[in-house]
Order: structure tokens, then C-alpha cells, then sequence
């Protein structure tokens, strides 16, 4: 588990080379009468000038490596998002 998180923080240090920080805590909840332990991924991104955050709410899973892989595709997205907005990529709409 710990080397999947840390391939997976190797490829947003990548997509964003000015990341300043990366912290993933790994949650697992108590048995439910009708399913397995839920695990919940929390990844928090420090850029400069914001952190972006994935809660692990909607991506908990009963396989640990499921919720990685998908709160580690949400973290992406945000990341990838960011460094459109500071390239310039992105508009931002004014209201």
C-alpha cells in the first residue's frame, strides 16, 4: 500500500512541479452488518497559493487499493486543473 501511495504522489509531483506538500492518511470503518470495512482515502495537495482536497467520502471502497486509485484520480483532476489555471489555460468566469 505504501509503495502505491508513493508512485502515485511521484506522478503528481510530476504533473505540478512546484508541489509543496502531499499528506494521504488511509481510514478504515468499522464491519457493517451487510458489507465489508469501507476505507476512506483523504489526500490533501498543498500548491502555492492553495490546498486542494479529497475527503474520501465518495470515493471509500471496500478495497483499500480501489479507494487509493480513486481519490488519487480525483486529487489528479484538481491538480491538473490547477496547473491549467496558472498557466493561463483556463478562463475564469467572473459573476
Amino acid at each position: 500500500m505504501d509503495a502505491e501511495i508513493r508512485k502515485r504522489v511521484a506522478k503528481l509531483e510530476k504533473l505540478c512541479s512546484d508541489l509543496l506538500g502531499c499528506q494521504v492518511s488511509v481510514e478504515s470503518e468499522a464491519n457493517k452488518k451487510q458489507q465489508g470495512k469501507l476505507y476512506r482515502v483523504r489526500v490533501d495537495v498543498t500548491v502555492p497559493g492553495s490546498e486542494l482536497v479529497v475527503d474520501g467520502s465518495r470515493t471509500a471502497n471496500e478495497d483499500a487499493y480501489v479507494a487509493v486509485r480513486d481519490s488519487f484520480d480525483a486529487i489528479t483532476r484538481q491538480v491538473e486543473e490547477y496547473v491549467q489555471r496558472r498557466r493561463g489555460d483556463v478562463k475564469s468566469h467572473t459573476a
